[in-house]
């Protein structure tokens, strides 16, 4: 059954933008390219590099709480290869499984690569996940307009919770390792509220270059709702939650839904542009790395479950 689960990700996510496209047609598409000029492309590598260190800087101390070796320049260059991949690939994740099987390999230890990988991503989501359900608190009216896609968005939470239930014994030396790094959880806590931040930050750049002038505190929780549902293991490549919960968002709050879904679609691109350092970094990897000696014996590698965007 879970053999099929990444194809069905991939299904949702490509229906979701079908019937973005078929709704509002591609002008919104059309006008997120041309509100990108050079100096938002210098902003969101600026703030790409920002929360990319901070992320790998979280990244490198989960692994140190695992007893894994992980140098925090090489953490940076992992991270940024992983988020270009994520970026260009399927499902969204793919990056983030090379990261951990690479870590593996370098470390003599796959599975707690992929375990390191996993809580540090676990981490930064649950960060994401407290101040989205913090914004909904503080706004109900968003929570009966947003009804429609909180209601799907749910139901595939439930699905993934059934799932991992299902699969517990895979996951069990995962939590073996909480403890381990729940003794830096203010610093980890702190780099993912910080790294938050710069993603907000991106946000908001792209809700001013397509002309949106509502005040920040009416923007933000509309933004932390997208970045929330980003969590969702549904999508291409972050592309699909997002856009539609934008447009019925800023829908709801009176700005228009077409301008939420060309924010959305400008900070889709913005997102891509700031990985663009790892295209390079997988390059610089690709020439260093030294083939396998073929008497070495293959190594079972462990499933990143629950990883996301």
């Amino acid at each position: 059954m879970t053999k099929y689960l990444p194809w069905l990700r991939l299904l949702v996510g490509l229906g979701i933008l079908t019937a973005l496209l078929w709704w509002h047609s591609t002008d919104a598409f059309v006008d997120a390219l041309h509100a990108v000029d050079a100096g938002a492309v210098a902003v969101a590598l600026l703030l790409g590099l920002l929360t990319t260190v901070l992320s790998a800087a979280r990244w490198w101390l989960v692994a140190r709480r695992l007893g894994l070796s992980l140098p925090l320049g090489g953490a940076v260059a992992d991270y940024y290869r992983s988020q270009f991949l994520n970026a260009v690939l399927p499902a969204g994740v793919l990056g983030d499984v090379h990261r951990a099987v690479s870590h593996g390999h370098r470390s003599g230890d796959v599975a707690r690569g992929v375990r390191a990988v996993f809580l540090e991503r676990v981490a930064g989501q649950g960060v994401a996940i407290v101040a989205g359900a913090a914004a909904l608190l503080a706004h109900p009216a968003l929570v009966s307009a947003m009804a429609p896609a909180l209601v799907p968005a749910a139901g595939v939470l439930v699905l993934v919770l059934v799932l991992a239930r299902w699969r517990r014994r895979s996951l069990a030396p995962a939590f073996a390792d909480v403890r381990a790094a729940l003794r830096a959880w203010p610093a980890i806590v702190g780099l993912s509220a910080a790294a938050l931040a710069g993603h907000l930050a991106l946000f908001v750049v792209a809700a001013r270059l397509v002309g949106a002038t509502a005040p920040l505190l009416t923007l933000l929780p509309l933004l932390l709702l997208a970045l929330l549902v980003m969590v969702l293991p549904v999508n291409v490549g972050g592309w699909g939650p997002r856009e539609a919960v934008l447009a019925l968002a800023f829908g709801a709050a009176g700005l228009g839904s077409a301008q939420g879904l060309t924010v959305s679609v400008v900070y889709g691109v913005l997102t891509f542009i700031a990985a663009l350092p790892g295209a390079a970094a997988l390059l610089l990897k690709h020439r260093e790395d030294v083939p396998e000696r073929l008497d070495e014996a293959p190594q079972r590698l462990p499933a990143l479950a629950g990883a996301g965007q």
